[in-house]
């Protein structure tokens, strides 16, 4: 008879030695868990339907659909005009390029859900006039990564619906989406008056005064972008249509006003789009396939009742096994993607935190928030490559410029860890 202990042993070992010799995660995922269901006598048909059976969520239907809309807006000069629109609002503050590239990603965020989007789109085009201004390039990209985890929490967010689907589908997507805003807009906030500081104390410059006309014209032109954020939202407040349909609406809007009213790229950018997309959504469909079947690995090896067992004799304290829970994914998302870690953990550590009275919904928005700071952090930090790469830093430079802001993003995240009514006023309000 097969030992459960061993099981999970192989399971998890060869896991992690997959990891190490640089395999990809979906094949690590899948490797490890046929391997485990070799020894364990699990048919490996069972482990094939389980992959089959993860990607066929009708919740899933979303994640092509923000994709396909990230990619419309990104191409079709979405970024330009909200940057625009934010230098409108914040520029003239001290260091108001910094403050600008923080609201702009926040908007931005609001529309495609993506960190490394925001990054690689906000960016291109802010890091280069922050340095042209006069700020140090290490504190520009600085800003602009770890103002990027905004966009995986500012509703809509893909990893919020993978997030429900691997909680069982049991969590609503609509409150995860309104869990995200107030956690974002703090984050946001915390970001920019911390900038300030630091533009005072280098003496960073304001940004020039724009006239009257000029505001009103920039404003108009930056409506129908952000206009894509109340569609979504709006129709899954006032019941009109779920997140799926919402974000298929969204993806129908972006291509309207993408190649019918702005008109910046011609319609035959449309094949490169759906293509890099197709891209996009290939690595995510089979990285939730994958996930699936290790997670029913995990089920059937017991590892969640055995992790909530170890977890609740090492303390019985709420407050310090919610910490503790912290500390753990905050470590991993260093070292591991969000997505995949997102798929692993949360039948893990969900029936922890629902043991200790945690709301899933506010489990959910920390452990994405926590995920999003590994976006930041070296040595796997897509965000931070993504920055580096495209102001020409050195992660090796980036590491002491980056650690205020990462004092401001723990603090954020210790808040509405041990502060529940932070994520779940606004979904108790609007959902009951």
């Amino acid at each position: 008879m097969p030992s459960t202990g061993v099981a999970i042993a192989i399971l998890l070992i060869s896991f992690i030695i997959l990891l190490m010799l640089k395999v990809p995660v979906t094949f690590s995922l899948a490797l490890s868990t046929v391997v485990t269901a070799i020894y364990y006598q699990v048919p490996l048909m069972t482990v094939m339907l389980k992959m089959v059976k993860g990607i066929e969520s009708s919740s899933l239907m979303a994640i092509p659909f923000f994709i396909i809309a990230g990619e419309i807006m990104g191409a079709g000069g979405i970024s330009r005009r909200l940057i625009e629109f934010a230098n409108v609002m914040v520029g003239r503050v001290r260091g108001g390029l910094a403050q600008v590239n923080i609201l702009a990603s926040m908007f931005f965020g609001g529309i495609s859900g993506s960190a490394v989007a925001d990054v690689s789109s906000i960016g291109a085009i802010l890091i280069p006039m922050m340095k042209d201004n006069g700020y140090d390039d290490d504190y520009a990209v600085a800003v602009t990564v770890t103002s990027s985890c905004q966009g995986v929490i500012i509703p809509p967010s893909h990893n919020m619906i993978i997030y429900s689907l691997a909680a069982g589908g049991g969590v609503s997507v609509g409150k995860l989406f309104l869990g995200g805003m107030v956690p974002g807009i703090l984050l946001g906030v915390a970001l920019m008056i911390l900038s300030y500081f630091i533009a005072v104390k280098r003496g960073y410059p304001k940004g020039e005064k724009i006239a009257f006309r000029e505001k009103i014209k920039i404003s108009f032109n930056a409506f129908f972008g952000l206009f894509t954020a109340v569609i979504i939202m709006g129709g899954v407040l006032t019941g009109v249509f779920t997140a799926t349909e919402s974000a298929a609406v969204a993806c129908l809007y972006a291509f309207i006003i993408t190649f019918f009213v702005y008109r910046e790229i011609p319609l035959k950018r449309m094949s490169q789009i759906l293509y890099n997309a197709l891209k996009t959504l290939a690595l995510v469909l089979s990285l939730i396939a994958a996930a699936k079947a290790f997670g029913h690995m995990l089920a059937l090896l017991q590892v969640p009742a055995l992790a909530t067992n170890a977890l609740l004799t090492i303390s019985d304290n709420k407050y310090v096994l919610l910490l503790l829970i912290t500390l753990l994914v905050l470590l991993l998302g260093c070292i591991m993607d969000m997505a995949p870690l997102i798929l692993i953990l949360t039948p893990i550590l969900l029936p922890v935190v629902t043991s200790l009275g945690m709301d899933p919904v506010h489990f959910g928005v920390v452990l994405i928030l926590n995920l999003a700071i590994g976006l930041c952090t070296p040595p796997v930090g897509g965000a931070l490559f993504v920055g580096c790469a495209v102001g020409k830093v050195s992660i090796e430079k980036m590491t002491k410029s980056l650690l205020p802001f990462y004092a401001v993003m723990v603090s954020v995240l210790i808040l509405i860890t041990l502060v529940p009514q932070v994520v779940m006023f606004v979904p108790n309000l609007l959902l009951k």
